[in-house]
Order: C-alpha cells, then structure tokens, then sequence
C-alpha cells in the first residue's frame, strides 16, 4: 500500500490555507500548514513534503525567499513547488519560474477543483 502524500500550505490568509487544508485531509492526503515563510521553510526542510503549495506575499519571509532557500539545500534542490498567489504580473512570474516550480496560480484565477487536479498531477495520482 502506498504512503499518504505530504502536502504543506505556506499560506497567511487563514481563510484560503483552511480551505485547502479540508479539501486536501477529504483527498486523504497528510497535510503541514505554515502562516509564514520561515516556518514552511522550516517545515519544508524537516518533513520533505512530497509537494508544497507556496504563497508569494507573506509576513517573516515571503514566498521567493522561501523557494531561493528551499533550491540551496539538497532535497529542496527537486522539491515540488505550486505557487499560488495575488501576484500576476510578469517580472513575478519569471523571476518563479527561474526556480523550478511546477505551476504559477493567480488566486483570483482558480477553482479549489483545479488545484487539487494539479497537485494530483504533480504526483501521479489519479
């Protein structure tokens, strides 16, 4: 039998990571949640979640500090990265994709439906 995958939410607006949190525990997956930067890196390096969902703006450290310290250290290097975030413009979206993320999701643009199908995706799930 496969392990439960790990998913961790870096996300400060609690309204959104509470949503993601129960939509995500009904999918069966084992879920980390972190309200700011430096605790999902935290978390991030300690649970080597099998994907994590990343917030651009958030208090303590913000999300591309979090993915440029995340790609300094030897598992983070591959970690799967989601970012999702209020931040639409193009210097933001590239200077994300430098680093390897998996998808870019403007919040006001998706649906919690295609969220899950993307990290389903992510890990080969059907």
């Amino acid at each position: 039998m496969e392990k439960t995958k790990k998913i961790l939410i870096i996300e400060d607006e609690l309204s959104l990571s509470n949503v993601l949190y129960n939509k995500l525990k009904r999918e069966n997956f084992n879920i980390f949640m972190a309200k700011n930067g430096k605790e999902g890196l935290e978390i991030a390096l300690r649970e080597h979640p099998d994907i994590i969902l990343l917030d651009i703006i958030m208090p303590v450290m913000d999300g591309i500090t979090v993915l440029n310290e995340l790609r300094k250290n030897s598992w983070g290097k591959s970690a799967k990265v989601i970012i999702l975030t209020n931040l639409s413009d193009a210097s933001s979206v590239a200077n994300v994709l430098e680093n390897n993320v998996y998808d870019f999701l403007v919040k006001s643009d998706w649906k919690l439906e295609e969220v899950i199908k993307k990290i389903k995706e992510k890990l080969n799930l059907k």
